[in-house]
C-alpha cells in the first residue's frame, strides 16, 4: 500500500464507517459515546467474543468484510500495578498481538485516519516533570509495569513506521490517569482511582473505622475523566497530523493521599484513612506536558471533584454490573 492523504485540521465524514477497537472498556466506550453525540452514524464494534483481536486470521477477516475508514485502537489488556507486576508476559504478549493485528489490517485495508491509544506509563521512572513527548526512551522505565510499557511504546513505534513508509496520517495519543464510567473496579486489578472509589464507598456502607491504602500515599498522580480523554481523541484526529505521540491530560497533578481524601468526601466516608507502606509506591511522579495538545485548541472540561462525584453516583448505580 502506497498512500499520501492530508486531512489535518479537516473534519471527518460523519457517513463514513468508523471503528472502535475496545469499545465495551472505559475509553473505548467513552469514545463510542462522543462519536454518537458528534453525529457519526456507522459506528461499528465487537466484542472480545464475537472478534479475536489476538488473532490474525479473524482481524483481517473483519477489516475486509467492514472496510473501515477511520479507527480507534483502544482495545488493550490493562490493569493496575499489582496485575501488571504480577502477570507481565501477559501483558507484553497480549498488547503486542492486538496492536499488530489491528495496525497492520488497517494499513492493509486503506485506513485513512487511525489513531492509537498508548499510556502514559510509557515514560522513564525519573523523568523530568512535566513530562514532553520527547522524553519518551530517554530512562528507564517504572520496573512495576515496564512489560506494558514496552508493547505501547511498540504501538507508537509501529505508528510512526508506518507514517514514515506509506504517509499515512494515523497518530498516537498518550492518555494521563483515567477514569469514569465504565471503569473496571476489581480489588485486585483495577487503577487507583477505582480501587479507591470501591474500598471508600465499602467502608461508608459498612460503617468501618479505618481504610488501609497501598504505599506511603506521596506519590503524585493526574486524572482525566475518560469523556474528556474521548473529546480529545476526535479533536486530535480532526486537528492533528504529527509523528510524535500527543500527551492527553489536565496539566495539574495532587498526591494520592489528597485523592483519598476526595474520595472519601466524595462517598460520604468519616473514619481514618491509613497507608501500608510495605507496598509498592510505583513512579514518585507523573504529570504530562500538554502544551501540544492545548496548542491544538483542546482543554479538558470536568474538575476531578465533578467526575469523581459523577463516578460514584455511576459506581453505585451499577454495582451489580461493574466489572470487578
Amino acid at each position: 500500500m502506497q498512500a499520501d492523504f492530508d486531512f489535518a485540521h479537516r473534519p471527518l465524514d460523519r457517513d463514513s464507517v468508523f471503528y472502535v477497537a475496545g469499545h465495551r472498556g472505559l475509553v473505548g466506550s467513552a469514545v463510542w459515546r462522543n462519536l454518537v453525540a458528534a453525529g457519526f452514524t456507522k459506528l461499528i464494534g465487537q466484542t472480545s467474543g464475537e472478534l479475536d483481536l489476538r488473532n490474525r486470521e479473524q482481524v483481517f477477516s473483519y477489516f475486509a468484510r467492514t472496510k473501515p475508514r477511520y479507527v480507534v485502537l483502544a482495545a488493550a489488556k490493562v490493569g493496575g500495578i499489582l496485575a501488571n507486576n504480577s502477570y507481565p508476559v501477559d501483558f507484553l504478549s497480549e498488547n503486542l498481538r492486538i496492536q499488530v493485528n489491528v495496525l497492520d489490517a488497517a494499513l492493509e485495508h486503506g485506513v485513512e485516519r487511525l489513531l492509537f491509544l498508548g499510556s502514559s506509563c510509557i515514560y522513564p521512572k525519573y523523568a523530568e516533570q512535566p513530562i514532553k513527548e520527547e522524553s519518551l526512551l530517554t530512562g528507564h522505565l517504572e520496573p512495576t509495569n515496564d512489560a506494558y510499557a514496552i508493547a505501547k511504546i511498540a504501538g507508537i513505534m509501529h505508528v510512526q513506521s508506518v507514517r514514515k513508509q506509506y504517509g499515512v496520517p494515523w497518530i498516537s495519543a498518550m492518555p494521563t490517569n483515567l477514569y469514569g464510567p465504565g471503569d473496571n473496579f476489581s480489588p485486585t486489578g483495577s487503577h487507583v482511582l477505582p480501587a479507591l472509589i470501591r474500598r471508600f464507598d465499602a467502608a461508608a456502607l459498612s460503617g468501618a473505622p479505618s481504610v488501609s491504602n497501598w504505599g506511603s500515599g506521596s506519590p503524585r498522580r493526574e486524572f482525566l475523566h475518560v469523556d474528556d480523554m474521548a473529546a480529545a481523541c476526535l479533536h486530535l484526529l480532526e486537528h492533528y497530523d504529527g509523528s510524535s505521540q500527543v500527551n492527553v491530560g489536565t496539566g495539574t497533578d495532587l498526591t494520592i493521599k489528597e485523592l483519598a481524601s476526595v474520595v472519601a468526601e466524595a462517598v460520604g466516608y468519616k473514619g481514618d484513612i491509613e497507608w501500608d507502606t510495605t507496598k509498592p509506591d510505583g513512579t514518585p511522579r507523573k504529570l504530562l506536558d500538554v502544551s501540544l495538545l492545548k496548542d491544538s485548541g483542546w482543554h479538558p472540561k470536568i474538575s476531578l471533584v465533578d467526575g469523581i462525584k459523577s463516578t460514584v453516583e455511576w459506581y453505585r448505580s451499577n454495582s451489580t454490573d461493574v466489572r470487578g
